[in-house]
């Protein structure tokens, strides 16, 4: 078995990596993986063994369709989770990179993989693409409804894939997921923002009046779905991955606070981020049903590991680490 995962030095990206060569998806135990990853901001090669026998690691751009057509003869599979993810940079001058990776790199890791035979293709997205909802939760079948050139990036990804299986016969199935969590986020992200903030005492932003809900889910939750759904998923399907932990943002910053040993007042409002979609929630009954898709780490627990994680890798810390976190 050999498997390609574009974005594999990234947050979720390399955990999945990290488990396969691990062992940890049954009957993928010796699975050579190669791992493409232009190695941007949030992508970094120590995320990823420094030597392992079946793994492969190649810097390149998804966009790169030489290359990817150069790599992807003989391979079995391709997990696609290469993409610009951070909904600030895409409201800024940067838009046009997330419209380039997530769109045009989507495109191209799809004409390789339709180029080279490639039997199977896990598309990776997000909840973001159906947009806000009020109650209730989003089904597969609900319409894109994208609030920022992120998602918007995102959802032009999906239609991508879609037509990809339709036009070309190429199987392709998409996995969309709720706001992850865990060891190895880069630090732009809330919970690792927040967290290494709040151990070094400094405050934290919290936008609006931090009613803005999200579900969140926990990487190892997130990447045994994406294992399910190459496995045992159908051709032009699409995934909805959730966890059911609910919290606001005002909620979560507080947990964190706890967490830290860290005082409430550091949390500060600040300016709402434009279009900040209210609540994301997502109906996961499918993936259950057809693919036996349950989370398994609790959020209190899995917070709390997140938390104690980060307490001892400073050297993720974007910012000075004080003598008493070092020591904590």
């Amino acid at each position: 078995m050999k498997v390609l995962v574009t974005g594999g030095a990234g947050f979720i990206g390399s955990h999945y990596v990290r488990t396969m060569l691990a062992g940890g998806y049954r009957g993928y135990e010796s699975a050579r993986v190669t791992v493409v990853d232009a190695l941007t901001y949030a992508g970094d090669r120590a995320n990823l063994p420094v030597a392992h026998p079946r793994l492969r690691f190649v810097e390149g751009d998804v966009c790169d369709l030489p290359l990817l057509r150069s790599l992807l003869p003989g391979y079995d599979a391709v997990v696609h989770f290469a993409a610009e993810t951070h909904v600030d940079r895409s409201l800024g001058d940067a838009a046009a990179a997330f419209f380039r990776s997530n769109v045009l790199g989507t495109q191209t890791v799809l004409e390789a993989a339709l180029a080279c035979e490639v039997g199977r293709v896990v598309h990776v997205s997000t909840d973001e693409v159906y947009g806000s909802i009020a109650q209730g939760s989003w089904t597969e079948d609900r319409p894109l409804e994208p609030n920022s050139p992120y998602a918007a990036s995102k959802a032009g990804s999906d239609l991508a894939a879609r037509s990809y299986w339709r036009t070309h016969g190429l199987d392709v199935r998409v996995t969309r997921c709720s706001n992850n969590y865990g060891p190895y986020q880069d630090v732009e992200k809330l919970v690792p923002l927040f967290t290494t903030r709040l151990l070094a005492g400094l405050p934290v932003p919290l936008y609006g009046d931090g009613s803005n809900e999200r579900e969140w889910l926990h990487v190892d939750d997130h990447c045994r779905a994406i294992q399910l759904v190459l496995e045992g998923g159908r051709a032009g399907e699409i995934y909805n991955i959730g966890s059911g932990n609910a919290r606001t943002n005002l909620e979560l910053a507080e947990q964190l606070a706890r967490l830290c040993g860290a005082d409430a007042s550091l949390i500060r409002r600040v300016t709402d981020r434009k279009g900040h979609d209210q609540r994301y929630a997502l109906d996961d009954a499918k993936i259950r049903r057809d693919l036996g898709y349950a989370p398994a780490v609790a959020f209190d627990r899995g917070l709390a590991d997140t938390v104690a994680w980060y307490r001892r890798h400073t050297e993720r810390w974007p910012h000075p680490v004080p003598a008493r976190a070092a020591l904590g």
